[in-house]
This record gives structure tokens, C-alpha cells and sequence, in this order.
């Protein structure tokens, strides 16, 4: 069964701006460097709209209809000082968000062991009713509640390697036993969130910062001690990956030191937990990553080891 690739061209439409790290351009890199001919025998699929139902399972249904009634027919309109929409960007949270729902769709229906969504906005700092960092809809936290009403699959875990915390994705889980959320973010960095201490009502929050300027080794520290050992006791339906690739040394966001490889290495790790718990259920979707070549190489490497499962 062949890797599944979700994406829409909407996506590219989200527009937050000259000189705005989250750029169109970051998501034309990733496509061009999946267009290299190892990636050919990915099956490639376009992304649906979610349905509202599907988004208000994490975000409260005002804010939802909020978001899509603040986009401009021309210009653009700043929802926080940081998340800028254009005239392109609701349709391209609606194709985000509804990516990775059909990506749960697909791998829960054995088409393919695991997939990667290509989208933007990214979703993780959104919160309930808060667009924030960049996100409108909580993507990864949708894919999850998809999971569990839509196939049954009840113990979805998240985990989050993006160098900035998740903030929106862990406030979604903290008080619900089933869903599990881990991070590997840079501390002290934006949004603040992702503490040691930051435990969820049931043990179900998993953090592990890292300070700055640190590299592979302390990464890969956090992921084997912290990270992986506790998403296995978890014992998930679903894995889901929120691939933020600004961890790299060569984002100019943050201060950590990751290398290519240390994604596909974190990569394999995860999807060997998926193989033995939840029948090799992923499901991966982009977030951060700023730097156009490390986040294109990057991105290649982590779609590459999910090939190689």
C-alpha cells in the first residue's frame, strides 16, 4: 500500500503577506521536492473542504463561522497580531483541515498504511475559539475527533515535533483520558506553553522541552525517554504526526539544531509504535518550517521514511 498525499492548490492562496514567514512559497517547496522521481509512486489525492460539523467537533461552531466571515474580499485582515488572512485563506483552512480528515478516512479504511497532508494554514496553536501562530482550525485536533466519531477509533495520540509548543492542540486534549498529545518544542520560545509540569487531567500530556541551541542528540533523548515510552503505554487506534520542520538548524524562527535525518529517524520510531498498536495508522500533516530549502529537504525526508514503513 502506497504512501497517500493529500494537498490542494486553495492551500497556496492563503496570502498573509509580503515578508510574512508563512508564505505560499513554503508550501510550493515541499510540492517540488515531492515531485522528485523517488516520490512518483506516492498516491497523490486532493484535498475535500471540511464540513463545519467536522471543525466545530474541536472549535466552538461561532468561532468557526467567525473565522470564515473575517475574510476579506480584497486585502487582507489581521486576526491577531501574527494570523493574517486574505481573500484566498478560508478556502484553504476549509481544504486543510478537510485533508487531513480524508487522510483519516483513507488509512482507517486500509487504502494506505499511512499518509501526509500538504496543506496550510498550519493548525496546532489554534485553540477553541482563538486563531493564533499562524492558524485559523486546529487540523490535527479535527483529524482526531474525525477519527474517533467517523471509524470508531477512540485512542488518538498526537505527536508534535514542531519547535514551537502546540499550545491549541494540548488545551483541546487536556481533559479528555482518550486523546494523547506529546511535544518536542524549543523552551523558552513562543507561545510559552509546554512545560514539564503541563500533565493534562489524566497523565495524558506529554512535554519535553528542549533548551536552545540544542541538536540530534537531545531530540532524540526526549523522543526515546520521554516521548515514545509514553505514547506506547498509551496504546493509540491512531497515530497522528503534526510535522513542524522548524526545528531544523537552518530556521531562522528558533535556536534548535536538527538535521534532515533526525525527521526520518523520528519518523521510523513513530511508525514503528503505530505497527505494533493500531495496525500502522498515520496520519501526518505539515505545520512549521520557515527556512524554504531545509523545510523542502526536511519535509522529503519525513515522507520518505513513511514510504520506506
Amino acid at each position: 500500500m502506497n504512501t497517500l498525499l493529500f494537498t490542494h492548490k486553495a492551500c497556496i492562496e492563503h496570502d498573509p503577506g509580503t515578508h510574512h514567514p508563512e508564505c505560499p512559497a513554503r508550501l510550493r517547496a515541499v510540492l517540488n521536492a515531492l515531485e522528485a522521481e523517488e516520490f512518483q509512486p506516492l498516491d497523490r489525492r486532493e484535498a475535500p473542504r471540511a464540513e463545519i460539523d467536522q471543525i466545530a467537533r474541536v472549535h466552538d461552531r461561532d468561532y468557526v463561522h467567525a473565522v470564515l466571515d473575517a475574510i476579506p474580499t480584497e486585502g487582507r485582515r489581521a486576526l491577531d497580531g501574527d494570523t493574517h488572512v486574505s481573500p484566498g485563506s478560508g478556502e484553504a483552512a476549509l481544504r486543510a483541515a478537510g485533508a487531513a480528515c480524508a487522510a483519516v478516512d483513507a488509512v482507517a479504511a486500509g487504502e494506505a498504511r499511512n499518509a501526509f497532508c500538504a496543506v496550510r494554514p498550519p493548525g496546532h496553536h489554534a485553540e477553541q475559539a482563538t486563531a493564533m501562530g499562524f492558524c485559523l482550525f486546529n487540523n490535527v485536533a479535527v483529524a482526531a475527533l474525525h477519527a474517533r466519531a467517523a471509524h470508531g477509533l477512540k485512542r488518538a495520540a498526537v505527536i508534535d515535533f514542531d519547535v514551537h509548543h502546540g499550545n491549541g492542540t494540548q488545551a483541546m486534549f487536556w481533559n479528555d483520558a482518550a486523546l494523547f498529545y506529546a511535544s518536542t518544542h524549543q523552551s523558552p520560545l513562543y507561545p510559552g506553553t509546554g512545560s514539564l509540569h503541563e500533565r493534562g487531567n489524566f497523565g495524558n500530556i506529554v512535554n519535553a522541552p528542549l533548551a536552545p541551541m540544542s541538536g540530534s542528540e537531545e531530540f532524540r533523548s526526549a523522543m526515546a525517554e520521554a516521548v515514545l515510552p509514553a505514547l506506547r503505554a498509551f496504546e493509540p487506534d491512531i497515530v497522528f504526526i503534526s510535522a513542524g520542520f522548524d526545528a531544523h538548524r537552518a530556521d531562522p524562527l528558533a535556536m534548535l539544531n536538527l538535521e534532515n535525518d533526525d525527521y526520518a529517524w523520528a519518523t521510523a520510531e513513530l511508525m514503528a509504535v503505530a505497527d505494533e498498536y493500531c495496525g500502522s495508522r498515520v496520519v501526518s500533516t505539515l505545520e512549521g518550517g520557515y527556512d524554504l530549502n531545509a523545510l523542502a529537504a526536511s519535509a522529503a525526508a519525513h515522507v520518505r521514511a513513511l514510504m520506506a514503513g
